[in-house]
């Protein structure tokens, strides 16, 4: 066990739990992670991950102050084309509109987690507490006393970073505001005849949204389809032939045959919010912990680490050397849930929109594409806001 009381304990060492102990670690404080084991690098036949993540350049900043970012191979886009299926209009969004080379870079889950976790297992600040389960915890007014693998360990201040069914939630007694679909996603990695440019490529299908996003070789692309459950539980079982001929044809995009697929994996497709991300003084929730968004525009991870670059200016500004004095997050709880909520309700109500089949609905929704499309300023502030750059993406980190 680390020196008791440790400053912050945190539970759950994904991305954004590994990355929340590095940053504060770095801050001058004694930080415990507690996983239940230790990540480890994973490939898919082709030699990617088939989980990958789309960086935005706020992140990438971030994961700069922490030094990792030379470690993780990033594959760069500089331009998204989002179009529909039975639509003529498209919207192309450019880096070069913005000043910018990129709009973000595609990197795989497992080696950001990775690079993280070699920088936490050296640093002197860090203990990793692998394999100890969290019994439960009880907030005391200067500290919280948990319970790990029979014993108990005192922190000043838990952060629950350990995703969508977090421990650390249910036993802060926080309910979740959901929001069901009949979806689920398939996840994997395809090789195509023709390069993909560095475009990564949003489709809206009738039964859902279907992304190609660029990898580090020009002829690989990270598939993401959402679709009806029934369908995607019948996709994961086809062959790779099988498999390739149905994603070609739902593509329908300019980068040729689908030439080669990797093993493919299905998940549930949901979004959740937590009723508090701060139910104590000193207990706070981060990442999917907080909430869960669709991954149609690949912007879960990105929330996760505004959520710690946010809880890292708190903390860097705090005086009295307690990380969870009375007050403290209030306010950075305030703006995470108003950001979660926000991002929440614009997915849903655009998969709503490009769900609707009736011809009207169907001219305005490409007339509106059409116009945005044209409009410089309107689509110049939603590249903005997307990079994490924008007026609303600042206010509320």
């Amino acid at each position: 066990m680390p020196l008791d009381p440790v400053d912050v304990l945190i539970v759950g060492g994904g991305p954004v739990g590994a990355a929340a102990a590095l940053g504060a670690a770095g801050l001058g404080l004694s930080v415990a992670v507690v996983e239940r084991r230790r990540p480890q690098r994973g490939n898919g036949r082709l030699g990617m991950d088939l989980r990958t993540v789309a960086l935005a350049p706020a992140t990438r900043v971030l994961l700069e102050e922490l030094g990792i970012w030379g470690d993780l191979a990033p594959a760069p886009y500089r331009s998204m084309r989002v179009w529909e299926e039975r639509g003529a209009a498209e919207i192309r969004f450019e880096a070069e509109e913005v000043g910018r080379t990129e709009l973000g870079w595609i990197l795989e889950v497992s080696r950001v987690t990775a690079a993280l976790w070699r920088r936490l297992e050296d640093c002197s600040r860090v203990t990793c507490l692998i394999g100890e389960p969290l019994a439960g915890f009880k907030p005391r007014v200067d500290c919280v006393e948990v319970g790990l693998g029979g014993e108990t360990l005192r922190a000043r201040l838990i952060v629950g970073a350990d995703g969508a069914s977090s421990a650390v939630r249910e036993k802060s007694g926080v309910g979740v505001r959901e929001l069901e679909t009949d979806q689920m996603a398939i996840a994997t990695i395809a090789v195509t005849a023709e390069p993909h440019d560095g475009v990564a490529r949003q489709r809206f299908l009738l039964d859902g949204p279907l992304a190609l996003l660029p990898g580090n070789h020009p002829n690989i692309v990270s598939v993401i389809w959402s679709q009806p459950a029934e369908r995607a539980h019948r996709r994961v079982r086809l062959d790779d032939a099988g498999f390739g001929a149905e994603l070609e044809r739902a593509a329908g995009f300019g980068q040729g045959e689908v030439v080669e697929v990797d093993e493919r994996v299905a998940f549930p497709v949901s979004q959740m919010i937590a009723n508090r991300v701060n139910p104590h003084p000193r207990v706070l929730l981060v990442g999917d912990a907080a909430r869960v968004i669709h991954p149609l525009a690949g912007l879960g991870v990105n929330l996760g680490f505004e959520d710690v670059a946010g809880l890292l200016k708190v903390l860097e500004r705090q005086t009295n050397g307690d990380p969870g004095a009375d007050g403290l997050w209030r306010a950075f709880a305030r703006r995470r849930k108003a950001r979660g909520v926000a991002m929440m309700g614009f997915l849903a109500a655009l998969r709503a929109f490009y769900g609707m089949r009736q011809p009207l609905v169907h001219w305005i929704r490409n007339m509106g594409v059409r116009l945005v499309h044209r409009t410089g300023p309107v689509k110049r502030q939603l590249i903005r806001e997307a990079m994490g750059f924008g007026p609303v993406a600042e206010k509320l980190r």
